[in-house]
């Protein structure tokens, strides 16, 4: 298929149905001849909503009147118990930036779970920390860090934050995480407010030169009590575009299909799959805290997005013509 930039914003613009069912079909087969019809499956922690950050669309920024939890080490670990029991072999530990979990605690939890669970990753996904701090964790046994980068147009990341975050610095964070070895995920935010076809063909110029192994796209969704509160919803249609894209400019990459897709559609994370995504994040937080993770409104927890449901997904997945093997699910080069 035609990658130009011209035929890029074609695809990301177009009406013509012909067009996009021949861009899904080709990012699928682009995804099945690198990981075959495999589905990989990560079990999520969000193991604090505390933050100190007061990122603009965020429902947990620092500002916001929510009740706060903190998840303790003995919790986290018995989380990747469950999850190890009911076949997950890679626990993503993802939070605001908190800074309770200094690096002395966070490398203890680490070795902790690589000592119990040798066969399984452990992705984090906790914020911007300095290069020092990523040094730390990776030796403490660390595998992947999700960092989103939200948008690769620094004009654009200025009216998405506060004036005290720096786009240099999320980017520079990026490529310390790269290298010091870390598997390195970014993504964004679909829809989110002053985003334009030129701001999204500067997100996928990024990734198709960074090559970040994850990449986690999501459509923007409004939270209470946010300056965001009142925008419209991103587009599940364009975020699907999108996911296909990226798939097609980044072969190898791990996609997920996220749980935003399916906050707006109940059978987003199927058609994300059937676009090009190779990835899900059923939740294994604790129950009584999993409604309090609340980054936008509405955020699924339950069901197919809880980690019990694993057995139901496997079969859903299977139904389309997946299958979720029991591996770590590492990025092919």
């Amino acid at each position: 298929m035609n990658l130009s930039s011209n035929n890029i914003r074609h695809l990301l613009t177009t009406s013509d149905p012909v067009a996009i069912d021949d861009l899904f079909e080709e990012a699928s087969r682009t995804r099945d001849e690198v990981y075959g019809r495999n589905v990989f499956m990560r079990g999520l922690i969000e193991i604090t909503n505390h933050c100190r950050n007061n990122c603009l669309y965020c429902g947990i920024r620092r500002s916001a009147t929510v009740h706060r939890y903190r998840l303790s080490p003995e919790q986290i670990l018995q989380c990747c118990a469950e999850g190890h029991r009911l076949g997950f072999r890679t626990f993503v530990l993802q939070g605001g930036e908190d800074a309770w979990f200094t690096d002395e605690v966070l490398c203890r939890l680490l070795e902790d779970i690589k000592r119990r669970y040798p066969d399984c990753a452990v992705t984090l996904s906790l914020g911007e920390r300095g290069r020092d701090s990523f040094r730390r964790l990776r030796d403490a046994g660390a595998d992947r860090y999700l960092l989103r980068h939200e948008t690769a147009d620094a004009d654009h990341y200025a009216s998405l934050h506060p004036s005290e975050m720096s786009f240099d610095h999320r980017m520079q964070c990026l490529h310390d995480l790269r290298d010091l070895g870390f598997q390195v995920g970014a993504g964004f935010m679909v829809g989110s407010p002053g985003q334009t076809v030129d701001t999204l063909m500067k997100d996928l110029e990024f990734i198709q030169t960074f090559r970040p192994e994850m990449v986690g796209i999501g459509p923007f969704i409004p939270a209470d009590g946010t300056p965001f509160e009142h925008e419209r919803a991103g587009s599940v249609e364009l975020t699907l575009r999108l996911l296909a894209i990226i798939r097609l400019l980044h072969p190898h990459v791990l996609l997920p299909a996220t749980t935003a897709l399916g906050t707006l559609h109940p059978t987003g994370r199927e058609r994300a799959i059937m676009a090009g995504a190779n990835v899900v994040m059923p939740n294994l937080s604790p129950q009584d805290t999993r409604t309090l993770y609340s980054i936008y409104n509405n955020k699924l927890s339950t069901g197919s997005e809880a980690a019990e449901s694993a057995a139901d997904l496997r079969l859903r997945l299977q139904a389309i013509g997946f299958d979720i093997p029991d591996t770590r699910g590492d990025y092919e080069k």
